[in-house]
């Protein structure tokens, strides 16, 4: 039970010390029911067997909990961990894994399917940012939300047209060719989600260099572009949506090697501007081509920023693969 306050900070040193129990002390009830403080330390010392030490890799907002990781010298195995009100929620020790893909981009430029500005749920070039790198399909896909005032909904989280991101625009990241539509899938009601039809309603997209965007979860009935259309980037597609594996309204976006999602191979994307958007970035919409065109006529050009907010649990329960 726990008694005292510690630094979340200071769990490498309690971990390298073996000081198990009063890491485990400081877990949730529901932690404690599912791993019993036996199996935790026994799992944490041979974890621990020949590190010499761990080092804060990410540190980052996580729904209204923070998340910690760290990694051991050889940058081989992490300590994952989730605190909220003094509380560690969750633990995790995980094998740290890099795919050489990632040093491999897009030969495309592209642009986020947005008109406003939204936050970077999932991202990143690893599981702890990016939920779905560990699946090479997906493996560089963002998930993106809207908020206001550190919330994604106005009031009523069962309802999605409480949902700020619920029905604003999703339009083309680079002009192409659309190969694929899907537009019949009900939206969920938020918080259940649909594992039969895992993207819902999307769109697929061809563009140059073999090249293909996939854009997931509309609004059922939304879509706006019918398959062998041309689009131009920033044209309309639809709605953002919460159909599909989706708890709440989102749009998924990756880049792929080819047509099918489930058989293809994500790309990582390399962006207008060379921005690397991640897990916790506030991104904006690009200016209109036109005036983006007199910006760089001056040398100035539209920023993307970081903003360290929070978000609502319910999407850090309920997002998965897509």
């Amino acid at each position: 039970m726990m008694t005292t306050t510690i630094n979340f900070l200071h769990i490498p040193v309690l971990f390298k010390s073996g000081d198990f129990g009063v890491i485990y002390d400081h877990t949730s009830e529901e932690f404690q029911q599912l791993v019993s403080r036996s199996a935790f330390e026994t799992l944490c010392r041979e974890f621990n067997d020949g590190v010499r030490y761990f080092e804060l890799f990410l540190q980052s907002p996580f729904g209204t909990a923070e998340q910690l990781v760290w990694l051991d010298n050889n940058g081989r195995r992490a300590i994952q961990l989730l605190h909220e009100n003094g509380v560690i929620i969750s633990f995790a020790l995980k094998p740290f894994v890099q795919y050489a893909s990632d040093k491999t981009y897009t030969k495309n430029r592209y642009e986020l399917p947005i008109c406003d500005d939204w936050y970077v749920f999932w991202g990143g070039t690893n599981v702890f940012e990016n939920y779905h790198y560990e699946y090479e399909n997906q493996r560089y896909a963002y998930d993106l939300v809207r908020r206001q005032n550190n919330s994604t909904y106005s009031s009523n989280s069962q309802l999605n047209e409480h949902y700020y991101a619920f029905g604003t625009r999703v339009v083309a990241p680079l002009h192409g060719k659309v190969v694929k539509v899907v537009d019949g899938i009900a939206d969920n009601v938020p918080g259940d989600m649909n594992t039969a039809h895992p993207a819902g309603n999307y769109v697929v997209l061809k563009h140059s260099h073999g090249e293909y965007s996939f854009l997931a979860h509309f609004q059922q009935h939304s879509i706006v572009v019918k398959e062998g259309d041309t689009v131009k980037q920033g044209q309309i597609l639809g709605k953002c949506g919460n159909s599909g594996n989706s708890s709440e309204a989102h749009i998924h976006f990756h880049v792929m090697d080819g047509p099918v999602w489930e058989k293809a191979k994500s790309i990582r994307i390399q962006f207008e501007d060379n921005v690397a958007p991640t897990q916790g970035d506030v991104v904006t919409a690009p200016p209109p081509r036109e005036k983006r065109d007199i910006i760089d006529t001056i040398d100035d050009a539209i920023t993307w920023f970081d903003i360290l907010i929070f978000v609502p649990r319910i999407i850090g329960q309920f997002f998965r693969n897509l």
